[in-house]
């Protein structure tokens, strides 16, 4: 039997749009795996009343309640208290909880903690710790009267390593059934087209197989259930792989892979080194491929030279722009070549265009001119997307890492056609 299950987040800053509740969207995400029906989702600031009235309901009326926030150790940080005042019970300071939060202060140079901090040691009769390396507050695991409360921290980095690595593996021991899914990402196909191509696949449903348009490509989502995760990959496998001899080469990818990893992995294998040239994207390539660890192995860095000036002073010759306009295929392939040049790598990259605004140079926003260069070949690609300032910067670098990775493709003797 599934339970019914609730996530509260708490906080103020929630409540005025000062952050967004990334917790609850990525709890909510995760629950299915257990077969966990998520009825309810509320969002409380720090009022001890509003909070007690929130918690209570959902002690209530659902079989686990999943809260994060308010675990800090400032006054109005009182998700312990209003747990405890909910369920009925005295919080105390658990001894080896505030032995593991001193040791944690002294590995401070020159720290002192307040004693105010003690409360992030305290515990309710029917609450343990739950383990939380990445901050100074422990969650908590509450199980009473066949009920579940599941307290996390705010800070999503601290949230969700908790999540996977304590309370993943408590979830499991409950579940009746695991979902388990592979996400396998696609480009140089549109959606209709990779429906029409697994349609074959489409029927089955365990594994069930569906097709998803994301702002990175179109995803086909692999999705079993079964008794043990073990089981549920025995059932998703073979499917994985003959979506991927029906997709062949247009897959770059599978789940939470970036385009700029896959890029990143095909140039330290092939040995090769990559420089940037960056106009209106301003610098939000260098930014993808930088959030890749170990990108240093391969990437030289970027030059982000946002007006023709710069552009002129980085080695873009002055009669490029002249006679061809800044925003041409032209600009493009001088910046390419200039960054190749300029940061002494084997690929250099260009991009210039117009991110939003009016027209320019007769040419609307969302227009983006990408050109690659590798000494010998220079490739070439237009993007004309234009959903507002950020949206087409995101667009024009996934265009140009896609660029990239249809070149080394190609040079690995495998170009996408």
């Amino acid at each position: 039997m599934s339970m019914r299950a609730e996530i509260v987040s708490v906080g103020t800053e929630i409540l005025f749009g000062e952050i967004v509740d990334t917790n609850a969207a990525f709890v909510a995400g995760q629950l299915p795996i257990f077969g966990i029906d998520l009825l309810y989702a509320s969002q409380v600031g720090d009022n001890p009343a509003r909070m007690r009235e929130v918690i209570g309901r959902a002690w209530g009326r659902s079989d686990i309640t999943f809260i994060t926030g308010g675990l800090g150790p400032t006054e109005d940080d009182i998700t312990r208290e209003t747990v405890g005042e909910v369920l009925g019970e005295t919080l105390a300071i658990d001894a080896e909880q505030e032995a593991h939060l001193r040791a944690r202060w002294m590995n401070r140079p020159g720290a002192v903690m307040p004693e105010r901090n003690l409360k992030q040691a305290m515990l309710i009769p029917s609450a343990r710790a739950i383990s939380n390396p990445r901050g100074t507050a422990p969650g908590w695991w509450v199980e009473r009267d066949g009920k579940i409360i599941v307290v996390m921290p705010g800070p999503p980095a601290e949230m969700t390593r908790m999540w996977e690595h304590e309370v993943v593996p408590e979830l499991e021991k409950r579940a009746d059934s695991i979902l388990v899914s592979r996400t396998i990402k696609t480009t140089g196909l549109g959606e209709s087209l990779v429906d029409e191509m697994l349609s074959p696949l489409l029927k089955s449903t365990n594994p069930s197989v569906g097709i998803y348009h994301r702002s990175d490509g179109v995803h086909a989502r692999i999705a079993a259930k079964a008794a043990t995760r073990e089981e549920a990959w025995h059932l998703i496998h073979p499917m994985e792989e003959r979506a991927r001899e029906i997709l062949g080469r247009n897959v770059w990818g599978v789940d939470d892979e970036t385009i700029a990893a896959a890029v990143g992995n095909m140039l330290r294998e092939q040995g090769l080194t990559l420089a940037l040239m960056e106009s209106a994207t301003g610098g939000a390539i260098a930014s993808a491929i930088t959030d890749v660890d170990g990108a240093s192995d391969y990437f030289r860095g970027s030059l982000v030279t946002y007006v023709t000036e710069a552009k002129i002073i980085e080695g873009v010759p002055a009669e490029v722009p002249a006679m061809h306009g800044v925003i041409s295929r032209e600009t493009a392939e001088a910046m390419a070549t200039a960054a190749r040049t300029k940061l002494r790598a084997d690929l250099g990259l260009g991009i210039t265009g117009i991110a939003g605004g009016n027209e320019v140079e007769g040419q609307p926003p969302g227009t983006m001119h990408i050109a690659l260069f590798d000494g010998t070949t220079m490739e070439y690609s237009l993007s004309r997307y234009y959903q507002g300032r950020k949206v087409a910067k995101e667009r024009a670098a996934l265009q140009a890492l896609t660029l990239l990775r249809n070149y080394l493709m190609a040079r690995a003797g495998a170009r996408l056609e």
